[in-house]
């Protein structure tokens, strides 16, 4: 072994920090023994080449401070300590751990029985020490070059209310475009691409919401089965950017590869978000293998049951949970957060499965220490906040109930749309909320209408196409004899499943795919559009497509004449959205005149043209609704101060399969027809009298306008 020299270091920042000259080692570990960092050579990474003990600890905080080495040196650890599962303490100094600072993570698991510390099949399975060593078998950590030239990069900072979301794989975008260079397909640097960001430019989506980036690991089983944990939500390495998403190499390039990618899409105003998985790490449940939080402080990272510290308390339904109760995790997971934000430049983050970072003990609690410090911090308030909000546990539901600087995804949202086009029998001001905004939900905390992330669909469910083309899941292909996923049976009626080359049958699917594209582009709130669904890309029928990296998710830029049309529908409608604020309110409605119009700043009408009544409103259900949005008492100002004001619009949906009359709102100016998904052209237009009956076919939407009279323009 080669000698090194040793300082003692200091115990913050934690991880593994260059300076330019030397590297310092901090690593926590509360109940710890004793700790090893072990550095490998480059050329044979299966067993330590130096193995050094941390002597020096504060705040047990372990530390160590080697003047001469640089990046990109590989290592890990070691911790000594108690192997006793029922009091909560898991170490076995036979087991090589992760850093769980390391920002950057060399590799791949390589899956054998030595990472598990108990012998697999043992009587008493995990309360047996195993004393194989797993050290080749585990990744190793990367000491990393923390500079970079970002070239005056700054966050596009884009408002709430010009917000378009659209949530996408890395590697599925560019696995197969064929403008893409080979070497790059799939990868930080092929999302970066000229040709991937003229594409989502041109499509007018402001931010790329990526599935997990953070390294995450294949789990066993699925591996074992010829499948692979493709969506990511398994992670390991909550400061490394995957390696397997990097073109340059895997001993830190990934993480240079990462801000590059950062860089070019801010260069073209495109705002990057990660849905982040703070809630459990792929360690799982008592049986699972020791990486990295196990072996270094099992009692301390993790929520055990308080009855049996030999088993984990789990609110995800990934067999763990991390501790939010213990101030070093708490630390942990606020730093990763700023490390992203103030090193990589990333610009928000969806939490993944949210309602679990705010369970203290059993309860789902809003006063908890993690949502207290976000509000406080400095850089972390000022991004963007996104909550998945609900997780697996009891009272894990809490659309609506998350503190002020959140905003949410709305499942709510998404269930009332569906149902409404499915042609089921919708509560009246349900759907009315949804489309307005979902006050209900948000204004008693004092949100804004853009509080309600608004999506159809996401990678966890059906895909657009799909979700109007199959009555029932069709997820054969992930081995769990379609036992998997959603159960929700979608009954379109559009008359057989899957593809057909019957014309009926095809005009419909592709109404109905316009009607929910429209409703989620023209309701209040911030849309989120899923990767792919703007062309109609299809997973054949499988909606867990969690462990498929291949053509179930990559995506086929082959698209045909019909997917093409769809894509030219989705820009218009986003474009049409960006022009007109009354589409992006700042504000909810009052419904009643506001701000010195004489007109109510939304208004809901029947077929009969006639303005809905209380009686209405509490008759229960609907299948049809007319809403009309006035321009004119938007009652918000621009940077400038002046007011802003926008046409007046008029929504008719029908999600009744019969064409009915639908008399328009009595108006002195002429509508005009501005959209309609039954036609072959949606957007010819067409101009009516106030008063007038219009045709509005079967299972569509159309939409009419009057301009903005001249004296009004600002």
């Amino acid at each position: 072994m080669r000698s090194v020299k040793v300082w003692p270091g200091k115990p913050y920042p934690l991880g593994a920090t260059w300076d330019g000259q030397g590297t310092n080692f901090a690593v926590f570990s509360e109940n710890a023994d004793k700790i090893e960092l072990l550095l490998y050579d480059p050329d044979d990474v299966t067993q330590p080449e130096v193995i050094l003990p941390l002597e020096h600890r504060h705040g047990y905080v372990w530390h160590i401070y080697l003047p001469e080495v640089i990046p990109p040196q590989l290592y890990s650890y070691r911790a000594h300590g108690p192997y006793e599962p029922s009091a909560g303490h898991r170490f076995n100094p036979a087991k090589a751990l992760l850093d769980p600072y390391a920002k950057a993570i060399a590799g791949t698991i390589e899956w054998n029985e030595a990472l598990f510390p108990y012998p697999l099949g043992s009587p008493e399975e995990d309360l047996t020490l195993d004393n194989r060593d797993s050290t080749p078998y585990l990744p190793k950590c990367v000491v990393t070059n923390p500079y970079f030239d970002w070239e005056g990069d700054r966050h596009p900072g884009t408002p709430w209310s010009h917000t378009v979301i659209y949530e996408v794989h890395v590697k599925d975008i560019t696995r197969r475009h064929p403008q893409v260079e080979t070497t790059q397909r799939g990868t930080y640097a092929g999302l970066a691409s000229p040709a991937v960001i003229d594409y989502l430019t041109k499509l007018g989506i402001t931010a790329v919401e990526l599935l997990p980036v953070h390294h995450h690991v294949d789990d066993w089983l699925l591996k074992n089965n010829g499948l692979v944990n493709h969506w990511g939500y398994n992670t390991i390495g909550f400061f490394a950017p995957d390696s397997r998403y990097s073109s340059l190499g895997a001993r830190g390039e990934q993480v240079n590869e990462f801000r590059w990618m950062v860089k070019q899409l801010h260069k073209a105003g495109i705002e990057v978000i990660l849905d982040v998985v703070y809630n459990h790490t792929a360690e799982g449940n008592h049986l699972g293998p020791t990486l990295c939080f196990r072996g270094l402080d099992n009692l301390s990272y993790y929520q055990l049951n308080p009855e049996d510290r030999r088993y984990y308390m789990d609110f995800t339904g990934c067999s763990n949970g991390l501790n939010m109760a213990h101030p070093q995790v708490t630390q942990f997971i606020m730093d990763s957060l700023r490390y992203w934000v103030n090193e990589m430049h990333v610009d928000g983050f969806r939490f993944d499965l949210a309602s679990a970072l705010a369970r203290e003990l059993l309860e789902v609690n809003y006063l908890s220490a993690f949502f207290d410090i976000i509000h406080q911090d400095p850089v972390l308030s000022q991004v963007k906040l996104i909550a998945e909000p609900w997780d697996l546990g009891d009272g894990g539901y809490q659309v609506g109930k998350f503190p002020p600087l959140w905003v949410e995804w709305n499942g709510k949202y998404r269930d009332t749309m569906r149902s409404f086009w499915k042609g089921e029998e919708s509560g009246v001001a349900e759907v009315a909320y949804r489309l307005s905004g979902s006050s209900d939900l948000y204004q008693l905390t004092g949100r804004k209408p853009y509080a309600s992330i608004n999506f159809i669909t996401a990678h966890d469910g059906f895909c657009l196409r799909d979700l109007v083309s199959y009555n029932e899941k069709h997820n054969e292909a992930n081995g769990e004899e379609n036992r998997d996923g959603s159960d929700d049976n979608q009954s379109w009626n559009c008359g057989v499943e899957g593809p057909t080359d019957d014309p009926d049958i095809k005009r419909l699917r592709i109404r109905q795919m316009r009607n929910l594209m429209a409703t989620l582009l023209l309701s209040q709130g911030v849309p989120m559009l899923l990767g792919g669904d703007e062309f109609g890309r299809t997973k054949r029928g499988n909606n867990n497509t969690y462990c498929q990296d291949n053509d179930f998710n990559w995506f086929d830029w082959g698209i045909d004449e019909e997917g093409q049309e769809f894509l030219d529908f989705t820009r218009r409608l986003i474009e049409f959205r960006r022009e007109h604020p009354v589409f992006r309110r700042r504000r909810f409605f009052q419904g009643r005149p506001v701000h010195g119009s004489e007109i109510k700043d939304i208004t809901w009408f029947k077929p009969d043209g006639s303005e809905m009544s209380e009686e209405d409103w509490n008759a229960g259900h609907v299948r049809t609704i007319g809403m009309r949005l006035d321009g004119k008492a938007l009652g918000e100002m621009d940077e400038l101060g002046q007011p802003i004001v926008d046409d007046t619009f008029l929504l008719l949906l029908n999600a009744w399969w019969d064409d009915l009359e639908f008399r328009l709102s009595e108006e002195e100016e002429p509508w005009e027809r501005v959209l309609d998904t039954f036609e072959q052209d949606p957007f010819e237009t067409d101009d009516l009298a106030g008063g007038q009956v219009y045709l509005l076919r079967g299972r569509s939407l159309a939409v009419f306008r009057i301009p903005m009279p001249p004296a009004l323009l600002p």
